[in-house]
């Protein structure tokens, strides 16, 4: 039983590694790294999030979660609040991995807290 909840644990966390690299490599592929800000703001936080994957891939801590599910909010605001969310396909591409990093995260959270839930 402890071993299927570590291996559920990691399912999200490589979930959390693939929303990284797509984050990271979302500027090329969409088409907005000559725009800085975004293409930055993509970078910086797809590096941070890739990261703690790794990291609660070896092991895990709730906080990396906590961490990821903040990151997550801000890739959600950051178009308002860094000024491109007139760009329809970058502002989606952070709105959309934000979500999923965030709905990545609050499940790991809830995992966490509610092991009862697995038996």
């Amino acid at each position: 039983m402890a071993s299927k909840l570590m291996e559920e644990r990691k399912s999200k966390d490589w979930v959390t590694l693939v929303l990284a690299i797509c984050l990271f490599i979302s500027p090329w592929i969409i088409g907005f790294a000559a725009a800085m800000v975004p293409a930055w703001n993509a970078w910086i936080v797809g590096v941070l999030l890739g990261a703690l994957a790794l990291a609660t891939l070896s092991m895990f801590a709730e906080w990396e979660e906590w961490v990821n599910l903040v990151l997550g909010l801000w890739l959600i605001v950051s178009p308002w609040l860094l000024g491109f969310a007139a760009d329809w396909n970058t502002m989606t591409t952070h709105v959309v991995l934000g979500l999923l990093v965030v709905v990545a995260s609050a499940w790991a959270v809830w995992d966490f807290r509610h092991p009862h839930a697995h038996a």
